[in-house]
């Protein structure tokens, strides 16, 4: 959506056509929020110049900075239970193992090994560091 309002503020044609390939691109880690900006990049080439063109691929690489750092770890780890932190050293650690399967699966992944440290006394306390902060309030409001 922000890619599309975007697009059609700088005057690129068929902006909610750009949004939707960004939108679906985005599930492909890295390179597919490349690939997404490339044919709309063209066309504001094409269209008005290079300076538009570049403003086209700032745009993309501002929100997908954004949201890929910022907003979707904070918001996977709240829902969760995990640190934006853990969320993000999950998807670098995994997808430094596994490569691009890696990526994706990080949440996953990380969700099951914090619930095997939970099942055990003597690792629960490692299932606390990968928690978030709101979870480690309550579970402390809980003990006491």
């Amino acid at each position: 959506m922000v890619v599309a309002i975007w697009v059609w503020a700088l005057g690129i044609d068929f902006p909610v056509i750009w949004g939707l390939l960004a939108f679906l691109l985005n599930f492909i880690p890295n390179l597919g929020s490349i690939i997404s900006a490339v044919p709309p990049m063209l066309l504001g080439y094409i269209q008005f110049g290079i300076g538009r063109a570049l403003l086209v691929g700032a745009g993309y690489g501002v929100v997908n900075l954004l949201f890929g750092n910022i907003v979707e770890p904070k918001f996977m780890g709240r829902k969760l239970g995990l640190s934006t932190l853990v969320v993000f050293l999950s998807l670098v650690f995994w997808g430094w193992v596994w490569g691009p399967v890696g990526i994706l699966l990080s949440v996953p992944m990380t969700m099951v090994v914090k619930i095997a440290l939970e099942s055990r006394p003597s690792t629960h306390w490692i299932s606390i560091l990968l928690d978030s902060e709101a979870s480690l309030t309550q579970e402390a409001r809980n003990n006491t």
